[in-house]
């Protein structure tokens, strides 16, 4: 920014658009740049050593008046290259600054144990999958103790942290599909409520939904051109399929009925009875709107896929008749309006990517932002329950990012969830 005028200490005041030219963990400020809100900034940013700042005419508040410079006057003094900072112990906003930083590195530490945890639990749904014929009784055995460790932690936890996933984690997405609608469906049976008993079975429900597909011939499935009448009936049958399957491994009745119902909808549209409204077992509903998330999201062409925001808008807005509205509406409330993965703008116009989303508190999740000032692997994780006054202002496509801000926040291609139950979210102190 050559031209941005610049105004010396005694000129700053509340309304003023600045950018501090210092590194970003060099200040307190949870942004190099922001308009300022009170007196106590003014002051701590003449406490920075800075004999002046530039500032954004066009940002400001339209009453900033400096005292009879011109907005659009640089004044000649530029900042030190290298600021000596007046007072030699932090401050207390610097060590606030310096608490939220460690904090940062603790959730890019937790975001590195979640992943892991993440491709090992893809990795057992595999071997599930895979010995479903051969072993079919251990393999019961085997999908009812992941689901068990699933539901343990989930239920039992103070809060629940929904985390999207990285693309490269080991190309096993075949599996990743089972997985997600397993987390997504134990996730809205914790904010539903639902009887402890029952959550056994829609976890090994959920995990086993597509069983039936195994007696689907790969020609029809791996299809990505538009099925025939007589492929799409082939392909219908899947879930009966799936059924029959069940019963050999002798699955309580309330996952076979998800096998065999996860594809039904609520406004009788679905396949393959065509049942209707409540006629659909609970847990079948659930499974229903999980499922259908993630087919929106992670479809067979990644040129069909919608963003998470879409997918969540598309299912209320326009298909709101096809699912249980209380399902539906536990979905929304546990992935918040903007779900993991979604390219935001923020109300002070900076880009970031929501990690993360807090059950307890959905509308404030956990962003990673865009700064051009900070590498990539230090990237600003910003809590934005610490930031009264600081909200989404919209969502972006990842299309519509200037290749720069793409390749920082590196958007999913796909898109997965796992959790991280071991604790409640941790505070950085007020912003």
């Amino acid at each position: 920014m050559v031209d941005t005028p610049i105004v010396t200490m005694d000129q700053l005041q509340v309304g003023l658009y600045v950018y501090l030219d210092l590194k970003w963990f060099d200040h307190p400020f949870p942004f190099s740049h922001f308009k300022i809100k009170s007196e106590d900034q003014i002051t701590t940013i003449r406490g920075l050593g800075l004999k002046s700042v530039r500032f954004n005419p066009h940002l400001s508040d339209a009453n900033v008046h400096l005292s009879g410079v011109p907005a659009a006057q640089a004044l000649a003094e530029p900042a030190p290259a290298n600021p000596v900072p007046v007072v030699t112990e932090p401050s207390p906003e610097m060590q606030a600054k310096r608490a939220m930083m460690a904090q940062m590195q603790l959730r890019r530490d937790t975001a590195a144990r979640i992943e892991k945890a993440f491709v090992t639990t893809a990795n057992t749904i595999r071997d599930i999958e895979k010995n479903l014929y051969s072993h079919p009784t251990e393999t019961l055995g085997q999908a009812s103790q992941l689901v068990k460790q699933i539901a343990d932690s989930i239920l039992t936890s103070p809060e629940l942290a929904i985390q999207v996933m990285g693309d490269k984690l080991g190309g096993e997405e075949l599996y990743f599909h089972s997985l997600n609608v397993t987390m997504l469906a134990m996730m809205m049976a914790r904010d539903l409520k639902l009887p402890v008993e029952v959550v056994g079975p829609l976890g090994v429900g959920a995990l086993l939904h597509d069983i039936g597909r195994k007696e689907v011939p790969d020609k029809i499935l791996l299809k990505t051109e538009p099925l025939t009448t007589a492929e799409r009936s082939f392909f219908e049958l899947h879930p009966s399929y799936g059924v029959e399957i069940a019963k050999r491994m002798h699955l309580a009745p309330a996952a076979l009925a998800i096998i065999g119902e996860h594809h039904e909808l609520f406004d009788g549209t679905g396949y393959p009875a065509k049942l209707k409204g409540t006629a659909i077992s609970l847990l079948a509903r659930i499974v229903v709107v999980a499922n259908h998330y993630d087919e929106l999201c992670n479809p067979k062409l990644l040129t069909d896929a919608l963003t998470p925001h879409e997918a969540l808008s598309m299912m209320f807005a326009k298909l709101r008749a096809k699912f249980d509205p209380n399902i539906l509406g536990a979905f929304i409330r546990c992935l918040g309006v903007y779900p993991p993965g979604t390219i935001v703008q923020l109300s002070n116009g900076f880009i970031g990517m929501v990690s993360t989303v807090n059950t307890a508190r959905p509308m404030k999740p956990i962003v990673v932002v865009y700064d051009a000032e900070v590498p990539p692997d230090e990237a600003i994780i910003l809590d934005m329950d610490t930031q009264a006054d600081l909200n989404i202002g919209k969502a972006i496509r990842p299309s519509q990012l200037p290749r720069e801000v793409y390749n920082y926040l590196s958007p999913r291609k796909r898109v997965s969830y796992y959790f991280d139950g071991t604790a409640a979210r941790p505070k950085t102190g007020k912003p």
